[in-house]
């Protein structure tokens, strides 16, 4: 609806009196002292239900919004606040004599100061509550009141938050009971935003009970983390925002030491912590750029640690190590002796801790717990003019699910360590080619135009590596390999055969896949198929 077009705006103060407030929260938290705060300057307090009697019991004068209107609340509460009383003292602009006038004929009285927070529809969601209860928390007063106050800050100050009543608190200090235009301004653009959240949060809930996965309006809410320095690169501005959705990671984690996350690190580090929380086992995770550059399973933490380390001991400097299982003291050692830029676990001991905190620039962070692999959740990229959404890629293979296609069936150790290259490829770049060998990763080929120079490069990092540990051969030797996609070409699978592979899994599917068979035959691989594809781009 368009404003009407009689509508000339009257002058605006800088500076607004605060004569009289009204306070409906659900979260009380500063909500007695934000009020005594405001009976000090002489502020008359409205309010409603436990609001109300919170500050009564504190000892401050209230006036029930039922008495203020001269209509009682209706509908169990439901109806309390959505009056011409309250929202004409809300809207009135001051300066204008019409809205004045309209004032002192029906007898509104102005409101200056809305502190509203809303009912716990996100919360109550969260706590698994069902579909009567979670409607009943959807609030409606309230995001009036809200949008009300923050369309009228020439005049009125809006809170949601009660980490901003202490800046109301020092303007009246300041300003002998007045706020600024700017701390009203400010606040009126944190009101609609925490209105729009609440509002995408319930969007989105009714469009899955629904089970509209992609409904024709989505809607995204977000709460900033922290304003970064810069972005991927120095020119670039950069913020971190959580979706509230909890999923451990990043966002989640406490920082217990180390310099502030940057745009990459944060990148790097969601890499590398779904990435280790495939695993059951024992499971170090070492990330450069988003791409995994060393993978291992283990008995325990620190020999998974060491054959990781192994995979590619030049690119884990300045690298990321994400953790699946308790940061040990030992391989915290191990860890001090490389420059890395984050170290990410469920949890850490003391000692480990201890050690750690020798190098101060490095972040540690712990995350409590693992994200599910197997939960589905929703990921989104932007591009021109819009974004794409998908769900997570958490599709996994079993034995089950493998297709033996070769004259030769893979040996139970191949096997395995098929199993652990195909989960490994996942979190790799597309074109993916990984080598593996006893639960590790031996060479990685990453984001490669064609899939032959994946296979080539993962080859070459893994005779690299093989030759600065001072080994006979290359690791690649005796190895199995997995591609994220099928092999177009034999050229692939042959470049994996030359650098000693003895077994492949990919998703099969080519138009050339009987070509690539027999060439494996001919090379005495073994290879399944899985009939599941890992593209990440």
């Amino acid at each position: 609806m368009s404003a009407p077009a009689r509508y000339v705006p009257s002058p605006t103060p800088d500076l607004a009196p605060i004569t009289r407030a009204l306070l409906s929260v659900s979260d009380k938290a500063g909500l007695v002292e934000l009020g005594r705060a405001l009976a000090g300057h002489g502020v008359e307090l409205l309010s409603t239900g436990g609001s109300a009697k919170a500050l009564r019991d504190a000892g401050l004068t209230v006036v029930e919004v039922s008495d203020h209107t001269g209509f009682p609340e209706i509908m169990d509460g439901r109806v309390k606040t959505l009056q011409p009383s309250i929202h004409g003292g809300i809207l009135a602009r001051r300066t204008d004599e019409g809205h004045a006038k309209a004032m002192r004929n029906h007898r509104i009285a102005p409101i200056d100061l809305v502190v509203v927070n809303l009912y716990p529809f996100e919360a109550t969601v969260a706590a698994g509550a069902d579909f009567p209860t979670s409607v009943e928390n959807i609030d409606i007063g309230g995001p009036a009141l809200i949008r009300a106050s923050a369309k009228n800050h020439d005049f009125v100050t809006v809170l949601v938050d009660p980490s901003d009543y202490a800046d109301v608190v020092a303007e009246l200090a300041a300003n002998k009971g007045a706020t600024t235009l700017a701390l009203r301004r400010r606040l009126a653009a944190k009101a609609y935003a925490r209105t729009a959240a609440y509002d995408s949060a319930i969007s989105r809930w009714f469009a899955a009970q629904a089970g509209d996965t992609f409904p024709a309006s989505h809607t995204v809410a977000a709460t900033r983390v922290q304003t970064l320095r810069y972005g991927e690169n120095p020119h670039q501005q950069a913020a971190f925002y959580s979706d509230g959705s909890r999923r451990p990671g990043v966002a989640t984690a406490r920082m217990v030491q180390g310099k502030e996350l940057s745009y990459n690190n944060i990148a790097d580090t969601e890499a590398a912590y779904e990435c280790v929380a495939e695993f059951k086992e024992p499971a170090v995770v070492v990330v450069k750029h988003a791409n995994p550059c060393g993978v291992a399973i283990a008995a325990d933490q620190f020999a998974a640690y060491g054959k990781a380390y192994a995979c590619d001991p030049v690119s884990i400097f300045g690298g990321i190590v994400a953790l699946n299982t308790t940061l040990e003291a030992r391989t915290a050692a191990e860890l001090d002796k490389v420059f890395l830029e984050v170290v990410i676990a469920p949890d850490a001991t003391p000692e480990a801790l201890e050690i750690l905190a020798r190098k101060k620039n490095v972040r540690v962070l712990l995350a409590g717990t693992l994200p599910d692999p197997a939960s589905a959740g929703m990921t989104m990229r932007s591009v021109a003019g819009g974004f794409l959404v998908q769900t997570r890629d958490h599709g996994r293979v079993t034995p089950a699910d493998l297709k033996v296609v070769t004259k030769r069936t893979p040996s139970p150790r191949e096997l395995a360590d098929l199993l652990f290259a195909f989960t490994v490829c996942k979190h790799v770049k597309s074109n993916a080619i990984v080598y593996a060998k006893d639960g590790a990763t031996v060479g990685v080929g990453a984001g490669q135009m064609n899939r032959r120079d994946s296979s080539r490069i993962a080859a070459i990092r893994a005779a690299e590596s093989g030759e600065a540990a001072g080994l006979k051969e290359s690791p690649a030797r005796g190895s199995v390999v997995a591609s994220d996609a099928f092999f177009p070409f034999a050229d692939g699978l042959l470049a994996a055969a030359e650098a000693g592979a003895t077994a492949i899994i990919q998703p099969g599917g080519s138009m050339r896949d009987k070509e690539v068979i027999e060439a494996a035959d001919k090379a005495g691989l073994a290879m399944v198929f899985t009939g599941m594809r890992h593209f990440r781009h």
